[in-house]
């Protein structure tokens, strides 16, 4: 590992691109990270006192676990969502700027060519930054100042869209957000793919900056490890349609709780919502998982998160369970969702039929109801 201070401004210019690999979250940065960053610039860049500032460590695989392309990529570890969201303050200030330039390597072309574009570079080299699937598409549409795609990346776009507002409101002001800018300074970590263990540095990542959610812990531990056929492979055959059906807004907020149902359907213990991951691993290592082998393992999470997403998301397609899952939401009564997945996944496996399950579905309904009128907690034991 090689650790250095550096400008960020200057990182960015002598790195020819960086990518994020399948196995990274996407961009997830909210308004409230946004605004952080951009009061800390702002306040940097009125205060000549401060020489510098400090937004943290980005972490990358020097020669990349593969070749991607011919250029000397480097795949982000971590620093991601400073990156992305730099690069969108970067875009939203050249379109201000036009030909201006209030600093000096302050204009739009310099911008844009120095920190955003490999202007000389064709395809994929032109961008300095490759994000994946939707966050991906929206960026480099983005980038080449186009209409948003149809399948937009929505912290992209609102991210973007606060920053804009922000800028065309400085007017005058705007030397102080160039001059911010200027200041910020990095760790710039380099690992080594034969001496460093890049999954054991990204678990430590989840105390700092935006907090990994069992999620990310999960699909990196399941993906990383991986050779890049294999890892490309079961990223888009079953977790990048998983991501999909779940939606960018209820991937964030459900699927922890999923693969908490999920490991308690599987191991008949119930792990603390932050524990996901250690449980995860755990049941991952048993001798069953080991030799059925990840894709085996992936696949079975890919068709119980289908079983979630129709009972708990609404993606249901039968008009009957669709209204006794929408019943049993509205009671707010997860305790039940571990029993639910096993139901539907005997529905699926055509062990159940459809009046059974939904059958089932409104019996847990009733029951809850009572309890509920009872003032008994559905979690309490029985009372006899």
């Amino acid at each position: 590992m090689k650790a250095t201070e550096a400008k960020l401004l200057d990182f960015l210019k002598k790195s020819p691109q960086f990518i994020i690999p399948i196995y990274q979250r996407m961009y997830s940065w909210t308004e409230s990270e946004c605004q952080k960053l951009w009061d800390d610039i702002i306040r940097t860049g009125y205060n000549d006192n401060i020489s510098a500032h400090f937004i943290g460590s980005i972490v990358y695989i020097e020669k990349g676990l593969y070749h991607i392309t011919s250029q000397s990529a480097l795949l982000v570890i971590d620093g991601q969502q400073r990156l992305t969201t730099v690069s969108l303050i970067l875009e939203a200030l050249s379109r201000q700027l036009n030909e201006n330039e209030p600093l000096e390597g302050f204009s739009a072309k310099k911008l844009r060519n120095y920190y955003l574009l490999n202007t000389l570079e064709d395809d994929e080299k032109r961008y300095k930054l490759i994000l994946t699937q939707t966050d991906k598409k929206s960026l480099l549409t983005l980038l080449e100042q186009k209409s948003w795609p149809l399948e937009c990346s929505l912290r992209i776009k609102e991210n973007f869209e606060f920053f804009e507002k922000r800028i065309e409101k400085l007017d005058d002001d705007i030397i102080f957000l160039c001059k911010g800018l200027a200041k910020l300074i990095i760790v710039d970590i380099s690992l080594n793919r034969d001496q460093d263990n890049p999954q054991l540095i990204f678990e430590s990542m989840n105390s700092t900056g935006r907090e990994l959610s069992q999620a990310d812990l999960i699909r990196n531990f399941i993906l990383m490890g991986l050779d890049p056929k294999d890892q490309t492979q079961l990223y888009n055959n079953y977790w990048r349609p998983m991501e999909i059906s779940f939606g960018q807004e209820a991937y964030g907020t459900h699927f922890d709780k999923f693969m908490r149902y999920y490991l308690t359907v599987k191991t008949g213990d119930i792990p603390n919502i932050k524990n996901v991951y250690e449980a995860f691993k755990s049941y991952s290592k048993t001798s069953e998982i080991a030799d059925a082998g990840i894709e085996s393992l992936v696949k079975d999470i890919h068709a119980f998160a289908g079983y979630y997403c129709a009972i708990a998301l609404g993606k249901e397609s039968d008009n009957r369970l669709i209204a006794a899952f929408r019943d049993l939401r509205e009671l707010k009564v997860d305790v039940a969702y571990p029993f639910l997945l096993e139901m539907y996944h005997d529905y699926s496996d055509g062990l159940l039929q459809k009046d059974e399950l939904e059958q089932a579905v409104r019996l847990v309904e009733s029951y809850v109801f009572r309890r509920a009128i009872c003032s008994i907690p559905t979690n309490s034991g029985s009372s006899g």
